[in-house]
């Protein structure tokens, strides 16, 4: 299973980004998914996360301004940023609870983070 992020780059304050992050292998169904940010010389922090029905939760710095979605029938989750701010700035990295078709197991899988860059 892989998961991989695209997306990312540079934006003005106030613009928009849209990231994506898809799911492929042997992949029976996924449930959680979400992203998580890292600026540099600070910890991880959650952004958003969305369950299989598309209940969402997002962080206080983000609400209003960040909306996560996913396509199950593509495996695929969404992000989309608008209002972005200098201090969303960060590396922004998918995850996803899976259920492997084989060898089968609940496993917790990560994509490589995909940069978002807010010029100011």
């Amino acid at each position: 299973v892989q998961l991989q992020a695209s997306g990312g780059g540079l934006a003005q304050a106030g613009g928009s980004l849209r990231l994506s992050c898809q799911a492929s292998g042997s992949i029976f169904i996924i449930n959680d998914m979400g992203w998580y940010r890292q600026a540099p010389g600070k910890q991880r922090e959650l952004v958003a996360t969305i369950t299989r029905r598309g209940n969402t939760n997002y962080a206080h710095s983000v609400q209003g301004r960040f909306t996560i979605s996913r396509d199950n029938a593509k495996n695929t989750l969404y992000l989309q940023m608008t209002s972005l701010k200098p201090e969303d700035t960060a590396q922004y990295s998918c995850y996803a609870e899976i259920i492997r078709t084989s060898p089968g197991g609940k496993v917790d899988y990560w994509g490589r983070g995909t940069l978002v860059t807010v010029s100011s």
